[in-house]
């Protein structure tokens, strides 16, 4: 039988959790700073790298993938220097998918060039709107002119260029995001990923909006129309909605992400970086310090900037691969479920069916369009009840 690892891929991802800014609705973890010191970070994450290849030993390497934070303000030869020492660490994969995450500012943009020639062969840009006026709202430091030139360089670069955008924006019509949806379609790579503004605690969002101070969000129908209006749009321009919120054309899939919902293996290194590893005797679930100066002195101390590192229950891994399965179009494997010790309760599965919220194929289990939009709901349904 396979490892889990070679049925859903291995990937590292890598947290670089500086920003020249912190945007309002974002919860992820990352830290307002202008000036890093490159060389040392460089060397930490080399480091903690090399520990986290001792421990899992020999692989193939799928993808790589820098987060963030801004990581588009790396120096480019930090970029090559991960990039290298994973390819030396573990065996690359031929198809290799080296991802990074970029902010369309001048500044950003200007080291496109750098990251390529460092190894990247995947650029997702974050334009997240295609209005002056609404990005200034969302904290965002570039103008739509800006963007656009960004996301240009970058098709320029490499073939593998995906967009972000954010709708269910303040005040945004139905028609308005119909008419931004369709201007980025005219020219978007072969990859979109189209969230709907969420509102988090802890963030500046959050805090506002707990005071009232966030007019203009939509409610529950017009959200449901802005859903709508993505999957047409997007459907008829040759986009398959292959997870809840991203799109690609044939083959463009986000190869590192399809390793999370698959229920793969992956390596995190970087302040607050996450990890999930099946061992020869338990699947693990590592994470880092989240606080930079933490992180940084803990693998100069010790090897690594892991903080806490926890054998995953059997149930927690099944629970895992069936929240992650549902989101994406290709369904879940039931047997894997099953050999994961995962159950789905019958009754419940009954009932989602009549309602249309899922459906099942030979060995596969779908969430339909409309369970896709009650998916948590729809979780609890097929969850078996515990005794």
């Amino acid at each position: 039988m396979m490892e889990n690892w070679q049925e859903a891929g291995f990937g590292l991802y890598v947290h670089w959790p500086f920003c020249a800014a912190k945007c309002p609705y974002c919860d992820f973890n990352s830290h307002i700073t202008d000036r890093v010191e490159q060389d040392r970070w460089r060397a930490a994450l080399l480091r903690d790298i090399d520990y986290w290849a001792e421990r899992t030993g020999p692989r193939i390497l799928t993808s790589i993938f820098f987060g963030g934070g801004t990581p588009s303000m790396m120096v480019p030869e930090t970029v090559a220097a991960i990039i290298d020492r994973a390819r030396t660490r573990w065996t690359a994969a031929n198809d290799l998918e080296v991802t990074l995450e970029a902010n369309p500012t001048s500044v950003d943009a200007g080291r496109f060039s750098g990251f390529v020639d460092g190894g990247v062969n995947r650029i997702s840009v974050g334009l997240q709107a295609l209005n002056d006026q609404d990005l200034k709202q969302l904290g965002r430091l570039h103008s739509v002119s800006e963007g656009r030139i960004a996301f240009d360089l970058a098709k320029e670069l490499v073939d593998r260029v995906s967009c972000d955008l954010i709708y269910a924006r303040q005040d945004q019509s139905a028609k308005a995001w119909e008419q931004e949806l369709a201007q980025a379609l005219t020219f978007a790579g072969d990859h979109l990923s189209l969230y709907q503004l969420t509102i988090e605690d802890g963030t500046a969002f959050g805090r506002r909006h707990a005071a009232g101070r966030l007019p203009g969000l939509p409610d529950e129908d017009l959200s449901v129309d802005l859903w709508n209006i993505t999957q047409d749009l997007c459907s008829a321009a040759g986009y398959r909605r292959y997870e809840t919120s991203n799109h690609a054309r044939a083959g463009a899939e986000s190869r590192h992400n399809t390793i999370y919902w698959r229920g793969g293996d992956w390596v995190g290194v970087g302040p607050g970086a996450h990890g999930r590893l099946t061992m020869p005797t338990a699947r693990i679930a590592s994470e880092a310090a989240p606080m930079p100066d933490a992180w940084i002195t803990r693998v100069e101390k010790t090897g690594t900037g892991t903080m806490r590192e926890s054998v995953l229950p059997q149930q927690e891994v099944a629970e895992e691969f069936l929240l992650m399965g549902l989101r994406l179009q290709e369904g879940l494997d039931l047997d894997r479920y099953a050999r994961l010790g995962g159950s789905i309760d019958a009754d419940g599965l009954s009932r989602m069916m009549a309602q249309g919220f899922v459906r099942t194929n030979k060995n596969r289990l779908y969430a339909t369009e409309s369970g896709t939009l009650l998916l948590n709901s729809v979780l609890v349904e097929l969850s078996p009840v515990e005794a």
